[in-house]
């Protein structure tokens, strides 16, 4: 049985509840779920200034609530502080971006990403480009029209949503389509039916992933850039992280 902590990086709870609904339908029967949401950033991220805002409030809810769980997911699109988490957490650590390139990768050659803002592209390109797989992006396209409640992104965009992922195959030669963001958990579920190439959702990916990631129970580094952080002196940091940052 895994114990999972799910944090949503963005302050929406009804983010959050999208993301649990998903996440349950993907889990294994007897994975136990934790879903955490961010005390403080912004509604959804775009940018990589709100991305930093992300990271931290995930550091923060991974030190308040990681322990006693067997992985953590970082449930946003573009993954806001994984690789540093991986540094002092004792469990493994995956997000969205991860588990959908993983999974997309396993599915066909090239893939594209649907995205929910032109300004989020570039982003997402450069973590495609972290991840070493910018050689098979096929394309990114994303919706041009304002949203209305992010919350409702799939109500109100689905059907811009799937022509952009039609679009993605025809013209961009994608063999997988990925729809990135956790606000559009659960639709490719939806709307697998209606594309002619796979689609991937981040979510159930990263859930799946994290529970073969809990069942392997690799040990923590001990050295490499993923060991623990050396000691040194700090200030103004909660309790939690100075706990995280003091653990030996």
């Amino acid at each position: 049985m895994a114990r999972l902590l799910i944090i949503n990086p963005n302050i929406s709870p009804s983010v959050t509840d999208l993301i649990e609904a998903e996440a349950r339908r993907a889990a294994s029967p007897g994975t136990v779920l934790t879903m955490a949401t961010a005390r403080f950033g912004v509604a959804y991220i775009e940018t990589r200034f709100e991305a930093m805002l992300g990271a931290h409030a995930t550091a923060e809810a991974a030190a308040e609530q990681a322990a006693g769980h067997d992985a953590v997911i970082v449930a946003a699109f573009g993954d806001p502080g994984l690789q540093a988490l991986r540094e002092v957490l004792p469990m493994p650590v995956t997000g969205l971006t991860e588990a959908a390139l993983m999974s997309a990768c396993l599915l066909g050659q090239r893939f594209s990403i649907i995205a929910i803002s032109t300004r989020i592209s570039a982003w997402y390109r450069e973590c495609v480009d972290a991840h070493g797989l910018l050689g098979r992006l096929a394309s990114i396209r994303s919706l041009g029209s304002p949203l209305r409640d992010v919350a409702s992104i799939q109500q109100d965009h689905r059907d811009a949503l799937v022509a952009l992922a039609e679009r993605a195959v025809a013209e961009d030669g994608a063999d997988v389509i990925v729809l990135a963001g956790a606000p559009l958990a659960g639709l490719a579920r939806q709307v697998r039916d209606l594309l002619p190439v796979p689609v991937v959702d981040g979510l159930s990916s990263a859930v799946r992933h994290a529970e073969t990631l809990a069942a392997l129970a690799p040990a923590k580094a001990r050295a490499g850039s993923f060991a623990l952080p050396p000691v040194k002196p700090n200030a103004g940091l909660s309790m939690g992280i100075q706990a995280l940052l003091a653990r030996r």
